[in-house]
């Protein structure tokens, strides 16, 4: 079969991926759109891979203020170029990750960064509610294990489910967006601040109000 361009054309603003990638996806496929758009994901991902360890200096801090000024988050996001640093797509990512620290306030970016001091007197207090719970010590010991990966996903960044599609984590977000981009990226750190933090005050569900303002 046949690959004209326009094909081609449209696969690269479908997935944001090379011509010459989605000239090939294309030819693999014998012209099969949705096979193609499969074909540079699974390839895609499998490279991004071998990108992570590219060094990625360029990039952009995004700011986002929710609510009036009542939460404001700034984001460092690093590309290996700054021609890249420009792509709306990448631009687009950064927004969400943005988004996405102000709705699930995470504490850090990934688990690597966690003192062991904190993941130490995390296991001590999931202990202490294990035995609490009537559970043996050798029982309670197990159960802290898996309590401790559910708290990775809840202050880690990368491991929090996305707020745009909660079937996927935030590093699966991120390494799709390598693939499709063809650079590395790196989400390098965050600040998030919250009016009158620390001090009492009535619940608020952030995450469902950011959650409204992207629909």
């Amino acid at each position: 079969m046949e690959i004209s361009a326009s094909m081609v054309k449209d696969l690269r603003e479908r997935t944001g991926a090379g011509m010459m990638d989605c000239k090939k996806a294309l030819v693999e496929t014998q012209g099969d759109v949705e096979k193609a758009v499969e074909f540079l994901r699974e390839n895609g991902l499998a490279k991004a891979a071998k990108k992570a360890g590219r060094l990625a200096s360029e990039g952009i801090v995004e700011a986002y203020i929710h609510g009036g000024g009542r939460i404001g988050v700034l984001v460092e996001v690093n590309i290996e170029t700054d021609f890249a640093a420009n792509n709306t797509d990448f631009r687009a990512f950064v927004k969400d990750i943005a988004m996405q620290i102000a709705a699930m306030t995470p504490l850090y970016v990934r688990r690597e960064e966690v003192p062991a001091e904190v993941i130490e007197k995390e296991k001590e207090v999931l202990k202490a509610q294990a035995i609490n719970e009537g559970k043996p010590a050798h029982i309670a010991e197990k159960m802290v294990a898996g309590r401790i990966e559910k708290y990775y996903k809840e202050v880690c960044l990368l491991e929090q489910p996305f707020i745009k599609d909660g079937e996927k984590t935030v590093e699966e977000i991120l390494k799709e967006k390598i693939a499709a981009i063809g650079e590395n990226i790196n989400i390098r750190r965050f600040v998030r601040f919250e009016k009158g933090e620390g001090l009492e005050k009535k619940d608020e569900n952030f995450a469902e109000e950011v959650l409204k303002q992207i629909k």
